[in-house]
């Protein structure tokens, strides 16, 4: 039982994450005033999924960077 539970915390936890991800990449396209912030909390956000203790924030922290480079290019701003 408790293994299901956790199984399905993680599951919707995925899930979530999936549909802000979505929503700040749609936002990203229409609000072209904020790429580079929309795209580093995206990154952030994705990256903070990875990993375990340092790797973790490592993930995060490069998830920022390349999200923020990505935005930038994206929108140029």
């Amino acid at each position: 039982m408790k293994t299901e539970s956790i199984a399905m915390t993680r599951s919707r936890t995925r899930s979530r994450t999936a549909v802000a991800i979505t929503v700040a990449l749609i936002s990203l396209l229409t609000l072209d005033a904020c790429g580079t912030l929309v795209g580093a909390g995206v990154g952030g956000l994705a990256g903070n999924q990875f990993g375990k203790g340092k790797g973790k924030t490592a993930a995060t922290a490069g998830g920022v960077v390349g999200g923020a480079v990505l935005g930038h290019v994206l929108t140029g701003d």
